[in-house]
């Protein structure tokens, strides 16, 4: 018994190298220390700085890379005596951005680098497009990196704490990069202190401390947030106090939270054992882990009682449950392993039966004298005959069928046929020896209650047939009593040691071709360059994993899943169900709760950015229900699969873009070129259409009609080709703005003026309040935005209608709308209305080749600002432009 309690206790040499790898490559690496907070405003960045100024005290070398005070006075105060690296400057679309220098970091190379918002994204241009990749190479060259994020700022809580604000953030950081942190210091301030700090405006200024406090800072939403980031870091001290257990081979439990293990075997009644499991964990609400211990007992049943097994595993996980399959010959110690490997307290089994015989133990008893540390709740079977013996509780029962014994018990007597003859020429050693031999050979072959039956069969026939007084049981020689006690010592321990060997090393190939097939699929995968070679490595792979024929499914332009070109769908594949697990992410088939009458499995196939199809599976088995360990080696290649799969599209949507480029800066030459040529004339036959009006002798009638005719056309031709070279050099980045600070209203004015003649007609309704700021835009490209959002109602609303121009400030933004309550925006063109040579509508006399909103989107997204195209309210077209208000320099002092 002790024996068997200290192997249970002894390290696993192979976790205990693993722990030494691991410790080196952190030694090697700097510490990452995260300030982490519900909200902005709870004191991050201010705790970052005082836990600096600390070391500072005790001769830290430590540089400041970036931090954002945001105006807060006591965040700035904190700053004072703290050497401060500084910032890189990228410019940026004519602006000027200040960003963390990474490079001027690891040259300096501090103790400690303060970097402030993990989340941040860099400018274009930056080594990389994220903060955090950034204190990632810090860590990388040995640097300790203290930081701060929100609760919001986490991949895995982002949509949900969009759900509770109403507003989603976009800068995120991967859960990775919070959970390899070495320490996590959660700064935690009341929901009414963090209000009361935004009223005295030590968060933000009270303009938008007012807007925060009526938006994102309700007070609901802080006790939500507050709440998520008490949990997150939580889990963080339970994988943080795991993760001290395993590196120090703690192997008693630690009841910090109450966490159940429920054991369940192939005995009858354990459906009721884990509905009961299931109803106190639901009560407590706490973890709970569902086990099978495989024993060799259990892989020698039949296909439909396994199934059944494997159904309770199915069950617990619809329940909620994290469940298991593990193998080993004992599963009392494979059961107690796991519950201290993840620290499970409290562990449910089925309640023992009676006894046959006085010495045999149940699995409930040997587990509670083995793990006194354990709480051990037992529950009634269901259904089960009191006379009933456990079958395969995990503990060591009968584990062959008669047809075994039978096959042991013939070896023997083959032995003793065989040695007969050779008695008088070989000494009783060797004849035990060939006993023995057939012990080893009972046990490699069919297990252990053979090899028992056959060592102590051995033994008689050793005493009946070849020790004197022969053919009889009786013995002339009391040493032989010795013998027979050694040999059948000695058998039953080769027996026992031989079938737990031979039981492992099943498992261990087992799960080698599996890890094997895995690699070589992964491999084979990596180079694949089409979805028609990813199709041939998954039909191949999934046949000799799974025994199995599989398909991939790939959506087409409609998002509908369909096959690929040059692949061949599975017979009895159903589209409808694989459009399902698309649309919903989800499994359907056999083995699942979604349509379980299928005879066919479909897995989709989630890459990182998308679902990027369906892997359909036909089972040449009826009633396919695979293992946990199955399904995870299925779950692990359909995201091969996947990863493949995306792969394969970025890489087409790379070359389309290339080509994509290349004809764009064709077009884009042909058009600057062609302008140039084209300019010239249309100026000469402009100004000699002018000259026949001015000059003498008067024309008549038809020729100064013919004329304005011909100057009127030049014109049009002559501005068709303004904007056709516009675009061209808006396109490759030729222009250079020219930004000043001016009212918004001059250039409004200008272009209303250019374009009078064509608002003869309609009515034009100008509303700028006076107390609108002064924007910054390049004025000569501003007023061909006007001139064309002007020109552009104009055309499309018939004579009469009414044009309005409105501006305000909204925030740090300004809004500008151009709108008309004309016929409108054509059905599903909001978007496409921006695109080069796309019209709205294509109506009679209406002149034009569609340019006009696009220079308009080309020249707004220069100037750092948006615009969109919606339905005017009453009927009409709305065009809405935000720009960046900022803040204009002020007036320079007199003297």
């Amino acid at each position: 018994m002790h024996r068997m309690m200290a192997d249970e206790q002894r390290p696993d040499p192979d976790a205990l190298l693993a722990q030494l790898e691991a410790e080196q490559a952190r030694a090697a690496r700097g510490k990452l220390k995260v300030f982490f907070g519900a909200s902005p405003g709870v004191g991050k960045t201010y705790a970052m700085l005082n836990a600096a100024r600390q070391l500072v005290i005790q001769g830290v070398d430590l540089v400041v890379g970036v931090v954002e005070t945001h105006g807060r006075t006591e965040t700035a105060v904190m700053l004072q005596g703290l050497e401060v690296l500084p910032h890189k400057e990228i410019e940026y679309r004519g602006h000027v951005l200040k960003e963390f220098d990474l490079d001027a970091a690891l040259i300096r190379k501090p103790d400690l680098v303060l970097v402030d918002e993990l989340a941040h994204t860099n400018a274009p241009g930056s080594r990389h497009p994220k903060r955090w990749q950034d204190v990632e190479e810090l860590l990388a060259a040995g640097i300790d990196v203290y930081t701060t994020i929100n609760v919001q700022h986490l991949e895995s809580l982002n949509d949900v704490v969009g759900g509770i604000t109403g507003a989603r953030v976009w800068e995120t950081v991967p859960d990775r990069v919070f959970d390899e942190a070495d320490e996590v210091v959660l700064v935690d301030l009341p929901p009414e202190e963090l209000l009361q700090r935004l009223k005295e405006g030590k968060v933000y200024i009270p303009q938008q401390a007012e807007r925060a406090m009526q938006n994102f800072f309700r007070k609901g939403n802080l006790l939500a947030l507050r709440e998520l980031s008490l949990r997150r870091t939580a889990d963080r001290v339970d994988e943080d106090v795991l993760a001290y257990r395993r590196e120090q081979a703690v192997s008693t439990v630690w009841p910090m939270q109450d966490s159940v293990l429920v054991c369940v075997s192939a005995s009858p009644g354990n459906e009721k054992l884990i509905r009961r499991a299931a109803r106190m964990v639901t009560q407590f609400e706490v973890p709970w882990h569902v086990i099978l211990v495989e024993t060799p007992y259990i892989r020698r049943l039949p296909e439909t009682r396994r199934a059944q097994i494997l159904g309770l595993l199915k069950l617990a996980e619809e329940l909620g449950a994290r469940t298991a399959v593990l193998s080993g010959p004992d599963a009392v110690a494979t059961a107690i392993a796991y519950a201290r490997e993840h620290n499970l307290g409290k562990v449910i089994v089925g309640r023992d039966q009676s006894r046959r015989l006085p010495w045999q133990r149940g699995f409930a008893e040997s587990l509670g004298r083995r793990a006194p540390d354990l709480d051990l709740i037992q529950v009634a079977r269901e259904g089960v005959n009191p006379d009933h013996q456990p079958e395969g509780a995990g503990h060591r029962t009968r584990d062959a069928s008669w047809r075994g014994y039978l096959a042991g018990a013939a070896g023997i007597a083959l032995v003793t046929a065989l040695s007969q003859p050779l008695h008088a020429f070989l000494d009783p050693t060797n004849i035990v020896m060939l006993y023995l031999l057939v012990v080893v050979l009972a046990a490699l072959k069919l297990g252990r209650g053979p090899a028992v039956l056959a060592a102590f069969l051995a033994v008689a026939a050793f005493d009946f047939f070849f020790v004197p007084p022969r053919l009889s049981f009786s013995v002339s020689d009391v040493q032989y009593l010795v013998t027979f006690a050694v040999m059948l010592a000695v058998a039953l321990v080769i027996g026992h040691l031989t079938a737990d060997l031979s039981f492992q090393a099943t498992i261990a190939e087992s799960r080698a071709r599996h890890n094997r097939a895995l690699y070589e699929m992964a491999r084979e995968l990596s180079s694949a360059l089409t979805v028609e070679q990813i199709a041939e490595i998954t039909h191949r792979f999934i046949d000799l994993g799974f025994n199995a024929q599989a398909s991939i499914l790939v959506p087409n332009d409609a998002n509908r899943i369909t096959s690929p070109p040059g692949t061949a769908p599975l017979e009895n594949a159903d589209t409808g169900i694989a459009q399902w697990a698309f649309d919903h992410g989800e499994a359907a088939g056999c083995s699942t709760n979604t349509l379980p009458s299928s005879p066919l499995l479909y897995v989709p196939l989630k890459a990182p950015m998308r679902i990027r199809g369906v892997l359909a599976i036909d089972p040449r088995k009826a009633g396919w229900l695979p293992t946990p360990e199955q399904r995870q080696l299925l779950d692990t290649s359909a995201t091969l699969i996947a990863i493949a799969l995306e792969r394969v599209h970025y890489i087409a949507v790379a070359q389309d873009a290339l080509v994509h480029m290349e004809s764009e800066r064709l077009r884009n030459s042909l058009l600057s070129a062609l302008s140039h040529d084209l300019r010239t004339p249309l100026t000469v036959l402009t100004g000699l259409a002018d000259s026949l009006s001015l000059t003498g002798p008067a024309l008549s009638p038809a020729q100064a009609d013919i004329a304005r005719a011909i100057r009127e056309e030049a014109l049009r031709t002559s501005a068709l080709v303004n904007n056709l070279l516009d675009m061209a050099r808006l396109q490759v980045g030729n222009v250079k703005l020219k930004r000043e600070w001016q009212p918004l209203e001059e250039v409004v004015g200008v272009a209303l003026q250019s374009r009078s003649a064509m608002l003869a007609q309609h009515s034009v309704h100008i509303d700028l309040p006076a107390d609108l700021p002064l924007l910054e835009f390049d004025a000569v490209l501003m007023e061909r935005v006007f001139c064309n959002l002007i020109e552009n109602a104009a055309k499309y609303t018939p004579p009469g209608s009414l044009i309005e121009i409105k501006a305000r400030r909204d925030g740090d933004q300004a809004e500008i709308v151009v709108a008309d309550n004309g016929p409108g925006l054509p059905p599903g063109k909001k978007e496409s209305l921006f695109e080069k040579f796309t019209r709205g509508r294509e109506e009679k006399g209406v002149a034009g080749v569609g340019l006009g909103l696009a220079i308009v989107r080309a020249i707004i997204t220069a100037h750092d600002g948006t615009i969109r195209a919606e339905s005017r309210p009453g009927g009409g077209a709305r065009f809405v432009i935000r720009l960046p208000a900022g803040e204009p320099p002020g007036l320079p002092e007199e003297s």
